[in-house]
């Protein structure tokens, strides 16, 4: 890929509040556009990323970007003296405002913007500081509950039937049950409990899903594709009717129009930055002009 003006590229090592020690990577380089958080789709590690934030950076003249791994995904393991359990919810609630922070030191005070892949859309409302981001651009959001899915039994037989067995039995959920990267268990068991209520964790009584996501008054966009069988427009609009408070646009891309297929995690691949990319960009530089995907 060539770029338009350099790019600094660093891995880093940070601490969730809580302690729990996490690894990213923060993209730098010489412009003046706003600082980008990009959160990862669950069990998707930071690396699939790369590409897009270096497109930020280089082409778009992005102050600087940054991804980073959950705890207990890929880079960010758990410590072996780390006795607290691993829990779904603190993606959001602990690692995603550690991140907010790390990024905020390159430049502190500076315009940030999110984008959120799938579980990265959930977590916009559970984050302690949403309203620091100026904007928040959505990919593949949708519900966890297997029903909402166009592989419903799939789902629910991958998830139930084979991942909590696994989680028990070993502490841990491998990837080649089709989920994506290896996971702890007790993540796990907590992303198959929500995923078994059409509520999804809105139905967790330990939370407040839904006060917390009516905090949320930024613009989002978010994004579907249309050959995503996870994230279906039933499986969106079961996340997004819960940012009550929040301008929201949706848009959805066919194959067609990005000239290739996409999948529920496709769109960050680096084949589809004139096509997907282009628009998304400039609405999350604030452009009155961008484009309509």
């Amino acid at each position: 890929m060539t770029f338009s003006m350099p790019v600094e590229r660093h891995d880093i090592h940070f601490r969730a509040s809580d302690g729990f020690p996490l690894q990213g990577t923060l993209f730098q380089g010489e412009g003046t556009g706003p600082l980008a958080l990009i959160s990862s789709a669950a069990a998707v590690p930071r690396t699939i990323y790369a590409r897009f934030a270096e497109h930020l950076v280089g082409v778009e003249g992005f102050r600087a970007v940054m991804t980073y791994d959950y705890r207990g995904v890929a880079k960010s393991q758990k410590p072996v003296d780390w006795k607290k359990p691993l829990l779904m919810r603190h993606w959001a609630t602990e690692d995603m405002p550690a991140a907010q922070t790390r990024l905020n030191e390159v430049a502190p005070g500076h315009p940030m913007v999110g984008v959120g892949q799938s579980f990265g859309g959930q977590a916009l409302g559970l984050c302690a500081e949403p309203e620091r981001f100026q904007r928040y651009l959505m990919v593949s959001v949708m519900s966890g509950h297997w029903r909402y899915t166009n592989e419903p039994i799939k789902v629910f037989a991958s998830m139930n039937l084979v991942g909590v067995p696994l989680a028990l039995a070993t502490g841990r959920v491998p990837g080649w049950i089709g989920l994506g990267e290896t996971l702890p268990g007790s993540v796990f068991r907590e992303w198959t409990r929500w995923g078994r209520s059409a509520e999804y964790f809105f139905a967790d009584t330990t939370m407040n899903a839904t006060t917390d996501f009516a905090r949320i008054k930024i613009p989002i966009l978010a994004i579907g594709s249309t050959d995503d069988p996870w994230g279906t427009p039933r499986a969106q609009q079961a996340i997004l009717r819960h940012y009550v408070n929040a301008p929201v646009e949706t848009a959805w891309v066919t194959p067609e129009q990005a000239k290739g297929p996409i999948g529920h995690l496709g769109f960050f691949r680096s084949n589809f930055k004139d096509t997907l990319w282009q628009p998304a960009i400039q609405w999350l530089k604030g452009s009155p002009q961008h484009q309509a995907l």
